[in-house]
């Protein structure tokens, strides 16, 4: 194609060879002469292969009104961006060690996110967020570990969550005070006396509205206005157990709540306008889920209402895994709430550990860890990968549409990337483990969380100060350009 004269060949054709064109043929076409190097850059050509590639690429994305913006550049800086981030070679990252906390650290959660769908990708910053056992909540910058703010609580802090847009922050202590924070600044905003220990906290929009739902150790789920925590129902979930499992469905009409790892509570799922709007003549709307001892559980991201449960049935030895939609049934005179199984299907676990996690992918795809290992499994019972990466206990797991990282006692964090083969059908790969420190002084990754750039695992020191370490991936884009023909 390359020996044919340019001069013979109309710009419309050579927009429909190139469109055949992978990215280094394309880069090679540009050097021919200056009529395929203007052929080459055209805007079309380089949103096409965006679009391609990235699903949610629009105009809307690349749209700003202080930088003139390309789809060439869009197209070149994030798919450097993302070799870096699957080959993870050094230098291609910078480690960071965030230092403050004197207790050992809760949990973790982004505040502000540096989403793949920004126009900037590369040089938006990361906000963070970690609470401890010292009583302290605390915000970085990830890309440069700069502590922003800290806000501190007299009892230790037990737990820590996000509001969906990155408003306000919520945390509980060990006395049953929730508080909600301001995120941007710290600024103490509300709080709620609940009375229980230790409490399990979600936010959820509904309608417009932001709420809290709160699980007790007095077997309630509790639904609170936020960021005001004012009281808006009470329902039961157990009269014997504490409610430690709250899931709120994608479509957020449904809440999940139960308890992990007994034989006699099964969770139940609530019709989440019950609770945010209470009748006075009317219980909420709700239905138990026929499962005992379940041990994990699971909203799928892409389906407005199916959940994915992993359970061990009464006199079984063996772990199940079952799939369920829920449905609310209108009728003339009355709604009911059904739970219908979809699926069900025995899992490779062979575990006796309790702490089982459980994420999903898209709306196809189920990633499980225990102890050591890790399982990839479709909706349909297939195991589709099997991993024995990690030494030691698996503690924590992030799943995106990019990669799955999780962390190890091990003191290390293994990264894998999805991909899809011939068959489209989705696989994952091992790619690269990140290391938290030294044995001597630590004893392993507790939490991890990731957003599209960066990676932040909490460190259990053993001096008991805990220890963030944030790794951003940093870009430098040395795309080859080819000497023009003249």
């Amino acid at each position: 194609m390359f020996a044919m004269n340019p001069q013979t060949l109309v710009s419309d054709c050579l927009l429909h060879i190139f469109s055949f064109l992978p990215l280094d043929d394309l880069i090679s076409a540009s050097g021919v002469c200056k009529d395929w190097h203007d052929a080459a850059d055209t805007q079309w050509l380089w949103r096409r292969l965006c679009l391609q590639r990235w699903f949610f690429c629009s105009q809307v994305v690349l749209s700003s009104s202080h930088v003139n913006r390309s789809w060439k550049k869009y197209f070149l800086r994030r798919s450097c961006l993302e070799k870096k981030m699957k080959d993870g070679r050094s230098g291609g990252y910078a480690c960071k060690s965030l230092r403050g906390h004197t207790g050992s650290v809760v949990g973790v959660v982004y505040l502000q996110v540096n989403s793949p769908g920004s126009p900037d990708p590369w040089s938006a910053s990361s906000t963070v967020c970690s609470a401890a056992t010292d009583g302290s909540v605390r915000a970085w910058n990830v890309q440069t570990g700069e502590q922003l703010w800290c806000g501190q609580q007299q009892q230790p802090l037990t737990c820590v969550t996000r509001d969906e847009r990155g408003d306000f922050l919520a945390t509980a202590d060990s006395s049953g005070d929730i508080k909600v924070w301001q995120a941007l600044t710290g600024q103490e905003v509300a709080l709620h006396h609940s009375a229980s220990p230790h409490c399990t906290l979600q936010f959820f929009n509904k309608d417009q509205h932001c709420f809290l739902s709160v699980g007790t150790n007095q077997g309630n789920l509790v639904t609170l206005s936020a960021p005001s925590l004012s009281q808006r129902s009470t329902l039961m979930i157990s009269d014997t157990f504490k409610v430690n499992i709250v899931l709120i469905s994608p479509d957020k009409n449904w809440i999940m709540a139960g308890h992990k790892d007994h034989l006699d509570c099964s969770p139940k799922v609530v019709y989440a306008e019950s609770l945010t709007s209470p009748s006075e003549d009317q219980d909420p709307l709700c239905h138990l889920v026929p499962v005992s001892r379940c041990q994990a559980a699971v909203f799928m991201p892409c389906q407005s209402a199916r959940l994915a449960t992993i359970h061990r049935p009464h006199g079984a030895d063996s772990t199940v895994l079952s799939i369920f939609q829920v449905i609310l049934h209108k009728s003339k005179y009355k709604s009911q709430v059904q739970v219908q199984q979809v699926a069900s299907f025995p899992l490779e676990l062979n575990t006796a550990s309790s702490n089982i996690l459980l994420e999903a992918k898209d709306s196809s795809v189920l990633v499980i860890a225990a102890e050591h290992r890790m399982w990839v499994y479709s909706l349909k019972g297939d195991l589709i990968a099997s991993y024995e990466e990690h030494m030691k206990t698996i503690t924590s797991m992030c799943v995106d549409n990019f990669r799955v990282v999780t962390a190890s006692q091990d003191l290390s964090l293994r990264v894998l990337t999805w991909r899809h083969d011939k068959d489209d059908a989705l696989a994952l790969d091992s790619r690269y483990h990140l290391l938290g420190g030294s044995h001597t002084m630590s004893r392993g990754f507790t939490h991890v969380c990731c957003d599209y750039s960066s990676i932040v695992g909490a460190v259990q020191g053993k001096n008991g100060k805990d220890v963030l370490k944030a790794y951003t991936f940093t870009l430098t884009v040395q795309v080859s350009q080819p000497t023009l023909l003249v």
